[in-house]
């Protein structure tokens, strides 16, 4: 996917995608390389409680995950989910769609900077992620490194209010 290219993007609920694609995606060791949490393997049953994992969010919090498009097509899914009194976002992209990220946290993070109850917004990033430029280019600050479910992080913080 050319990046340089303009992509019409957009969100949509993660419960209007195949499981299969969702699966394929998750499955793909390019995407595993960043990913220390993904330890199993992606079926149709771990999709299938992903899924209602991300839709439990949206219920309770009235924000979480969406499914990405690009021109209509499934590329990753992302967005936001509580964590305690902090809402962190995640954007897990398709490997053909990695050069979309800026774009589609722009896009993302402007729905944070509209909802007042977002005064700020987290970013769990892995050690072997090495390119932070965009996170210093929009503002984010290093917050330090945080252990989460027994794998390390680096944390930053960007400030929406």
């Amino acid at each position: 996917m050319d990046a340089n290219l303009k992509h019409n993007i957009a969100f949509a609920r993660l419960s209007e995608i195949e499981p299969a694609e969702i699966a394929a995606h998750m499955s793909d060791p390019r995407v595993a390389e960043h990913m220390p949490l993904l330890t199993f393997a992606w079926d149709d049953a771990a999709v299938r409680k992903f899924v209602a994992q991300k839709e439990e969010c949206w219920n309770r919090d009235g924000l979480g995950h969406w499914a990405i498009l690009s021109d209509g097509r499934y590329v990753g899914w992302g967005g936001f989910q509580k964590e305690g009194d902090e809402w962190d976002f995640g954007l897990v992209l398709r490997p053909d769609a990695f050069g979309l990220g800026t774009r589609i946290s722009r896009k993302a993070l402007e729905y944070a900077i509209a909802d007042e109850r977002i005064p700020f917004v987290t970013f769990l990033l892995p050690p072997s992620r090495k390119n932070l430029g965009a996170l210093k280019r929009i503002g984010a600050k290093f917050l330090g490194e945080i252990e989460y479910d027994g794998a390390r992080f680096l944390k930053f913080q960007l400030e929406t209010a």
